[in-house]
């Protein structure tokens, strides 16, 4: 079940954001990483359409799984999560630390930048607008970024209502949990991430309102609603 985020304490953004995303994904940082393996088909043509030599952006790189995926380009991944951007020095990807809003490259440094489901994690719309503005900042005109984020229309095993601010549980099994495995009484733990559930449209409009860029595509795939944009 997908609880809303409850009224009776008010956060601010940021809190929100460290409470029920940051704070989440370093604890269950490497049971997440076992389940992301398999590259989506979109993102998967949109990297091997790239010509040879390009030089990217992973912003929001999560383990790592798609900064392998071309050898003959260069991608660079970023991850607000020390946990995550240390499982992808593990694997010899390159990665840093870096928060989304504020990314430590010059301005038009790069060909491209992908963003895969991130966005929904900013709760606020003017913090979600800034982090696609700051994808663009970071590539060079002609250059394209892409974005995933979470449907509020999903068609999959998912089902929410009209709230687009949720808190979505994530479930580490006891024998992951860093309880005692040889304890028959080890205990799953549950923890609750917000997302910012996007209606059909509203990333494409985001991109609109923010401007000097061109929509190239946009879709849904996965249960998500995704965009390929073209910097102007």
């Amino acid at each position: 079940m997908r609880d809303p985020v409850p009224d009776t304490v008010v956060l601010s953004s940021t809190a929100k954001e460290e409470q029920y995303v940051h704070a989440v994904y370093e604890k269950i940082a490497e049971h997440f990483s076992d389940t992301r393996f398999k590259a989506w088909p979109v993102i998967e043509r949109y990297l091997k359409e790239l010509p040879v030599g390009s030089v990217g952006a992973d912003v929001g790189c999560g383990n790592g799984k798609y900064l392998g995926l071309r050898p003959d380009i260069f991608l660079i991944g970023t991850d607000r999560s020390h946990a995550l951007v240390e499982i992808c020095g593990a694997r010899r990807l390159e990665s840093l630390v870096s928060d989304a809003l504020n990314q430590p490259f010059r301005s038009a440094a790069f060909d491209f930048a992908i963003s895969i489901a991130v966005i929904h994690h900013f709760s606020s719309a003017a913090r979600r607008r800034q982090a696609i503005e700051e994808l663009l900042r970071i590539v060079k005109r002609g250059g394209t970024v892409l974005v995933f984020v979470w449907a509020l229309e999903q068609r999959g095993r998912r089902r929410f209502a009209d709230d687009q601010d949720v808190l979505v549980p994530w479930v580490v099994p006891g024998s992951r949990s860093g309880n005692d495995s040889s304890s028959s009484g080890a205990q799953d733990q549950v923890f609750h991430r917000y997302y910012h559930l996007f209606r059909e449209g509203e990333l494409s409009e985001l991109f609109c309102q923010i401007g000097g860029c061109s929509i190239v595509e946009a879709g849904y795939d996965r249960d998500n609603w995704y965009v390929i944009a073209r910097k102007d």
